[in-house]
């Protein structure tokens, strides 16, 4: 059966309305969206302003929280927040990487197909389970090397501040392991991916060369999946910063700031889920919203970077 150039004039018309309504629909999810940020960062801004009138920029600067006497500070939590992402990323990075790159260029396939399987399940393991696991198990056992470690730099310049003395295992470093552990299947996956699209033809390229399987590999692969891996590292940055309950249990729950990573601190997201119960007055109701405002924007600024830096690693690695 043949279709007569008067059917497809019948036709034309209606693909372009079928065209204009899908247009149409990925536009208004788009724009939704940003709807949705919007109506967010207007609700929590407007329940913050008590807090901000009444503290000003105090609230950013200042590290003491007392309720008891009408101070509010989130120095103390922006800090711990920041110090345990970083530790996270810092510590999973590297592993993340070295999974990725073995599943993809080294594992035989029925050893891949396992080791896909097990990142994946590690991944969608409730956040809860890892935070009881870490409270549990965990910080026992990191606490008695917490304290060798701690009397072995003991006297030492700039390490015996960082690996200080510690009393407990709730501590900075025990919230970034944690924290460290739950965004490696993230980035794992997301490289491992990212990854696999390297042309097989710039593998097989670089090996007819003569190249070794790692000069493969950082010559080849890492360049060409540079920028989906900076996106991943910057994904799970966002989650290891946005993450609460797990936190909450680990780190100590003491608003302290201090170069010593045994020590027992906070972040935004565990002080607002554990106080927000027992927050009985607006202004200390505001100032906990006011956290989670201040969470909201740092994460913007990380995604906002992170666009910035994928752009920039495409065009170095396209030349332009």
């Amino acid at each position: 059966m043949t279709t007569t150039p008067a059917d497809l004039s019948d036709l034309r018309p209606r693909r372009q309305i079928i065209d204009r309504l899908f247009k149409g629909s990925t536009l208004a999810a788009g724009a939704l969206i940003l709807l949705i940020l919007a109506l967010i960062a207007y609700t929590i801004t407007g329940k913050s302003l008590p807090v901000f009138r009444a503290e000003g920029v105090d609230f950013f600067t200042e590290r003491r929280w007392a309720p008891t006497k009408e101070i509010y500070g989130a120095l103390s939590f922006i800090y711990g927040t920041a110090v345990t992402a970083l530790l996270a990323v810092v510590i999973s990075v590297p592993v993340s990487l070295g999974i990725a790159l073995f599943t993809t260029q080294v594992a035989p396939p029925k050893l891949k197909k396992w080791l896909v399987s097990l990142t994946d399940l590690v991944a969608v393991v409730p956040s809860v389970v890892f935070g009881l696991w870490g409270i549990i198990f965990l910080a026992p056992k990191l606490a008695r090397s917490y304290k060798h470690v701690s009397a072995w730099f003991d006297g030492w310049p700039v390490l015996g501040h960082v690996f200080g003395r510690t009393g407990a295992g709730r501590t900075f470093m025990t919230a970034g392991l944690i924290l460290a552990v739950m965004i490696t299947p993230i980035i794992t996956s997301i490289a491992r991916e990212v990854i696999e699209t390297t042309p097989q033809t710039d593998r097989d390229g670089a090996l007819a060369l003569g190249a070794t399987r790692w000069e493969m590999i950082t010559g080849a692969v890492l360049p060409h999946s540079m920028t989906g891996i900076v996106g991943a590292v910057m994904l799970g940055l966002g989650r290891a910063m946005g993450e609460t309950i797990a936190v909450a249990l680990v780190i100590g729950s003491s608003p302290t700031i201090t170069a010593n990573l045994f020590s027992s601190g906070d972040s935004l997201p565990s002080v607002i889920a554990f106080q927000w119960g027992e927050a009985t007055t607006d202004i200390k109701r505001s100032a906990l919203i006011a956290m989670g405002l201040t969470l909201f924007v740092i994460t913007i600024v990380v995604n906002l970077t992170a666009t910035a830096v994928v752009n920039r690693a495409t065009k170095r690695v396209q030349g332009t």
